[in-house]
């Protein structure tokens, strides 16, 4: 008999490797955790059971998740995109469960144990129906295509996905009643979730402002942690004594905190459970499956992998067109999305858990959701060949896309392409223009495209990483290209391009701090302008107006430090706040280290101790009350106090050096 500690070692140790190898093979962590459980399950190794603390494990994984779906629930956000949330998204789950029974009905002439029923198919159908948030989102965002048009309408039928589990949970458990009782289940389980609900919501979203004002005035990081488990589990407990599902009341718990201002706070400190947790849940579902007997029924997994997959791309890809997609856009929501998804795991657990559907089906359903979720990176990273294949139309458009920027640059010579259109790029435009100097804008939002065009600006929907983008936009007679988004790897990316088309072309990108100054120089950047080191000249030079310094001086001081690349401003002594964000190491900072008695650098020069081999240099010496600036000869004596710069490790390594 495994114990507690034995089990919960042998389940953090799995997952530790798991998500190790999966990372190294550039996979979703959440494939390894599926994988780490099929492993260790009772049908592979038989190192770990599904029993109750396992479950009790997993359960909670599903609350935290459901908790942060809450949170992230935004009214503004559903009002914004409501045509494709609750059109298109309401569609692509109906239709999908539809389906779903209806083929159903043809399983009749299946042996028994094939057979399914239109309750098991109900519920099969709302798992089949989910895709994967956290596969899908994190390729777009990689790939820049959040704000593209087939990128919102991904992202619009996944929310719709995300909220449709709700009502789900509350209709999957009351299907496993007799039918003769299903309706009166069904209107009770729905008259008690409304009570709650209400209850909830309207007396919650009064109490839960004022309690968290209360909480956060004692200042305690402890007990605001200790608060939001305390609202996340007891609010699941009060779904869960009223009968309903925990992953309900967590989801509300979520929906009321997201009203308050500490919703970016919650965000952060709830994620490691989340994660974790929502690790323990998949392992569990990996312990679910049979590996022999999938491989057994090899033909049939397969065949449950495409044709479900096929099916679910064909229903999204005629639906987005319905709806007044072009034949590209609409396929590349169809390959997006055709894949199974985490929900549909809380859901098929679910019925699992309801002996809605038979273990054996269980089985083969679960291995082919876990296949087409491996596949699902691969398809997303080639769905532009495989559109390109297949849609006749989509070259026509592109090539007309780009022939659209080239005749608009066409007569244009000595302009500036700006890439991305959003505040800073559109503040940049309109210096430009009150100057008279020409200028063409590139950006990925078709919303702002279309605004921009109709009051006549100069920019197209055009990706400046891609080569012909460049090529059209007339890289070749441009006099800069200015990067206006601060993402450093697709700035090198698109600093690699311009190194090839226009060796000598001068670009200028925006960044958000010091972090990654050096890595874009090289790169091939003219000019890097960090944001936070701008931001804080700014305020310099206002305060120092104010205080009656001319403006002369003040304008001299901020372009030296512009032009010593801001190296006196580079770095700044770390809080305990810089460090939580564990992203320190990274930063150039300062440090102060005092020299006792005994310290090594006592009675030596500066120079002989070659701080700079490790990246680090030093800055001032304090002695006494006296402010020294040092030079490579200046001899430090004990009591002095050292101010190093550098990043975190080099700070480290330099302060061993002079300690020791």
């Amino acid at each position: 008999m495994t114990s507690g500690l034995e089990l919960t070692l042998l389940l953090l140790g799995s997952a530790v490797l798991g998500v190790v190898a999966f990372r190294m093979l550039h996979l979703p962590p959440m494939l390894g955790y599926l994988a780490v459980g099929v492993l260790i399950g009772p049908h592979a190794l038989a190192l770990a059971d599904n029993g109750t603390t396992t479950q009790a494990l997993a359960e909670f994984g599903v609350v935290f998740l459901m908790f942060s779906i809450g949170l992230e629930f935004s009214l503004a956000q559903l009002r914004a995109m409501r045509r494709i949330v609750f059109g298109l998204g309401l569609a692509q789950v109906v239709l999908t469960i539809v389906v779903t029974v209806l083929v159903s009905l043809w399983t009749r002439y299946l042996p028994p144990s094939m057979q399914i029923g239109w309750q098991a198919a109900l519920a099969l159908g709302g798992a089949l129906a989910m895709s994967s948030t956290a596969i899908v989102s994190k390729l777009l965002t990689e790939r820049l295509e959040l704000e593209s048009e087939h990128g919102r309408r991904i992202i619009g039928i996944l929310l719709f996905q995300d909220l449709a589990v709700v009502p789900l949970l509350i209709l999957i458990p009351s299907l496993a009643k007799p039918a003769e009782e299903l309706a009166m289940t069904l209107a009770w389980a729905g008259i008690k979730a409304a009570a709650v609900l209400a209850l909830l919501l309207f007396f919650g979203q009064k109490l839960m402002r004022k309690w968290f004002n209360i909480v956060v005035k004692r200042r305690s990081q402890e007990l605001f942690m200790l608060n939001l488990l305390l609202v996340t589990l007891g609010a699941a407990a009060i779904t869960e004594h009223a009968g309903l599902s925990m992953a309900l009341g967590a989801f509300v718990a979520g929906m009321l905190i997201s009203e308050t201002p500490y919703k970016h706070q919650v965000e952060e400190d709830i994620k490691p459970f989340r994660d974790v947790l929502l690790g323990l849940f998949f392992i569990t579902i990996g312990m679910l499956l049979n590996v022999q007997l999938v491989l057994e029924n090899w033909w049939v997994v397969l065949l449950l992998l495409a044709v479900p997959v096929m099916l679910k791309f064909a229903l999204i890809a005629l639906l987005a067109k319905a709806f007044g997609s072009t034949d590209g856009v609409a396929m590349r929501t169809g390959l997006a999305l055709a894949q199974a998804g985490e929900f549909g795991f809380v859901l098929l657990s679910l019925a699992s858990g309801s002996h809605l559907i038979a273990p054996f089906i269980i089985q083969l359903v679960l291995a082919s959701m876990v296949l087409s979720m491996l596949v699902a990176p691969f398809v997303i990273a080639n769905m532009d060949k495989l559109v390109m294949k297949v849609a006749t139309n989509e070259w026509m458009l592109q090539s007309l896309q780009l022939t659209q920027i080239a005749s608009r640059t066409m007569a244009t010579q000595k302009h500036v392409i700006i890439a991305g259109f959003g505040r800073s790029g559109q503040s940049l435009a309109t210096l430009l223009s009150e100057e008279k100097l020409p200028w063409y804008a590139l950006d990925l939002d078709p919303e702002r495209v279309q605004e921009a065009r109709t009051a006549g600006i100069n920019v197209s929907y055009g990706d400046c990483t891609r080569r012909e983008a460049l090529i059209a936009a007339g890289i070749n007679r441009a006099s800069a290209l200015v990067i206006t988004f601060a993402d450093t790897r697709l700035a090198v990316k698109v600093l690699h391009l311009v190194h090839e088309l226009a060796p000598k072309l001068p670009v200028i990108v925006r960044a958000h701090d010091d972090t990654e100054l050096d890595v874009l120089k090289k790169a091939g950047a003219t000019e890097v302008v960090p944001e936070a080191l701008e931001s804080s000249l700014m305020l310099a030079s206002h305060a120092l107006v104010v205080m009656g310094v001319p403006l002369r001086r003040v304008v001299h001081r901020v372009q030296a430090a512009r032009d010593e690349r801001y190296a006196s401003l580079r770095g700044f002594f770390h809080g305990a706040s810089d460090i939580a964000d564990g992203t320190e190491h990274n930063y150039v900072r300062l440090h102060s280290v005092t020299l006792r008695d005994d310290a090594g650098a006592v009675g030596r020069c500066i120079a002989e101790l070659e701080l700079d081999e490790v990246g680090a240099e030093v800055t001032a010496v304090r002695r006494g009350s006296d402010r020294i600036e040092p030079t490579p000869e200046t001899e430090l004596r004990a009591g002095d106090v050292v101010v190093l710069r550098g990043t975190g490790n080099a700070v480290t390594r330099a302060e061993g050096r002079l300690l020791r």
